[in-house]
């Protein structure tokens, strides 16, 4: 209550840069105590935070007018949370299950005046989780009794990762441009609803051992899922209907297409999830030499590829395409894939030059990006007058209304992750991010030619990466932290079987070696 009663105040800002702080400490933490302490206070102080930001707004009136209505709600929410949290302690290894099948699954809330599309199922299953993991650690250190294997965590040796420090940090330095914000109740909302639980899912999932059935089992689920995502565009696509945000038909209409977005509000966001599980499954099909699990790949894919073309996401296609060539760089050889990507790039401007109407190319650069062009030029404008700092975490879309005199219906949001973090964070942020991205990719590539698990991993990482400098949602997006975190583990399981085998070979040359001799037996 003294909590909710400061941050209701005249310290909302620092709130914001608090529990960054605890984030990133449940991220990077070894010790089990401390990790847990962090874990929990960041759990609790985010809805906090969003509470004491909204708490006036009009979609709170009904809990205002029905405060007992609204007691019992959250009551039966907290027992629900509770068993999810039991269970999960008692099954810990269901953890990733679940988060990868509430991984697609947004609600629409109204948040700050807008609508937001939530991942209220992923919330549920991390706030279980965190629970699941904290009150068993710091209950059994405030009866005296030490921690038990399992809750060791990253206590393995290896420490954390270098880009996952650099993942802190700029989860962190997001927080800290907050406070001088053009628009710092967005800058709060993408702390709360996307850095935050997002972290806490990362220090989860980062800490199971992703052996052969966890990833089979994972697997499993998202193919399943993708599937039944599919032949949801397929009856969107035939009764030219949306079921989630139908405000996109009528812009299908203007521009005489139609797109289907199954689940995801967005046709973009669902193509970049159905292309990066064809990466999944084309990973598979060249790795897995089983007839039934050829034939039944190759169908799967046929159906995920009819579903991303009903998209229409240029975006996906080319995540899709840059995967597939990673898999097989790693697969077969790097030169002959780099060939062939010369050869497309060769005939994709030849008929750019044939035939630029096609393309869109007779509209302008501005009208065949469907207006990007003009907000990376806005963007790159807004980096120039303030190159050090910029305006501030979640500020783009306000400042570029207010440099264009744009209503608040018009195109504002950058589609740009690079330009974004430049106009936002200046080369502050844009140097932290860009450590980030290269850490990332050398740890996940590195020694990945001999585990197809994790050149996998690394294959989707790249293309959402890409996706990400075409369309946005990097770490607003659950998916980029699950891949991180699995073939973080994955490495370090990785470093792990590296030093066994040396030591093991260590050990057999100073047995064999000349001067060594076999110890009497004890009598």
């Amino acid at each position: 209550m003294i909590a909710f009663a400061v941050l209701s105040g005249p310290l909302p800002k620092l709130g914001v840069i608090v529990v960054a702080l605890l984030a990133g400490g449940a991220m990077l933490g070894r010790e089990p105590v401390r990790r847990a302490s962090m874990m929990f206070g960041a759990l609790v102080l985010a809805p906090v935070l969003l509470l004491a930001d909204i708490w006036h707004s009009p979609q709170l009136g009904v809990i205002h007018r029905h405060p007992l209505e609204a007691a019992l709600g959250a009551a039966v929410l907290v027992a629900l949370l509770v068993a999810l949290a039991v269970l999960l302690a008692r099954r810990p290894r269901w953890l990733g299950p679940l988060a990868v099948l509430a991984l697609p699954f947004r609600v629409p809330i109204l948040a700050g005046g807008s609508t937001a599309n939530l991942l209220v199922p992923l919330y549920f299953v991390i706030a279980g989780g965190c629970l699941a993991w904290c009150v068993p650690v710091l209950w059994r250190a405030r009866s005296g009794r030490s921690p038990r294997a399992a809750d060791q965590g990253a206590q393995d040796g290896a420490g954390p990762h270098f880009f996952e420090k650099a993942l802190a940090a700029y989860v962190v330095l997001y927080a800290l441009q907050a406070p001088y914000s053009a628009d710092f109740e967005t800058a709060l909302q993408n702390m709360v609803f996307f850095y935050v639980p997002f972290a806490l899912l990362y220090r989860l999932l980062r800490d199971l051992r992703w052996n052969r059935e966890l990833i089979i089992r994972c697997l499993g689920v998202t193919v399943v899922l993708a599937v039944l995502f599919a032949c949801v565009g397929y009856v969107e696509y035939a009764t030219k209907t949306l079921l989630l945000n139908p405000s996109l038909v009528a812009r299908a209409d203007v521009h005489q297409y139609f797109t289907v977005n199954s689940v995801f509000f967005d046709p973009d966001i669902f193509g970049r999830y159905l292309a990066l599980v064809m990466i999944l499954v084309v990973a598979v099909l060249l790795y897995d030499q089983r007839r039934r699990v050829q034939i039944g790949s190759v169908l799967v894919l046929a159906i995920l590829w009819a579903g991303l073309v009903l998209t229409l996401s240029r975006s996906s296609l080319g995540a899709l395409l840059l995967g597939l060539a990673v898999l097989a760089a790693v697969r077969w050889k790097v030169w002959p894939v780099v060939s062939a990507a010369g050869v497309v790039i060769v005939v994709g401007l030849i008929a750019l030059a044939i035939s630029p109407k096609t393309f869109g190319l007779n509209q302008g650069l501005n009208g065949a990006s469907s207006g990007r062009a003009n907000l990376v030029s806005g963007g790159a404008r807004m980096f120039s007058q303030r190159p050090l700092y910029g305006y501030g975490s979640g500020a783009f879309v306000v400042q570029y209304r207010r440099e264009n005199k744009l209503g608040p219906s018009s195109l504002a949001a950058s589609h740009t992750i690079p330009i974004t973090i430049a106009a936002e964070q200046g080369l502050i942020g844009e140097i932290v991010y860009l450590v980030l991205v290269i850490a990332a990719v050398i740890t996940l590539f590195r020694g990945t030619r001999s585990d197809p698990v994790r050149a996998t991993v690394a294959a989707a990482f790249l293309a959402l990466l890409l996706h990400t400098m075409l369309y946005a949602d990097f770490l607003e997006d659950p998916v980029t932290w699950t891949l991180m975190a699995i073939g973080a583990e994955l490495a370090v399981q990785s470093y792990r079987a590296r030093r066994a085998q040396e030591a093991e070979r260590r050990r057999l040359r100073r047995a064999t070696a000349p001067g060594a001799r076999t110890q009497p037996a004890a009598s």
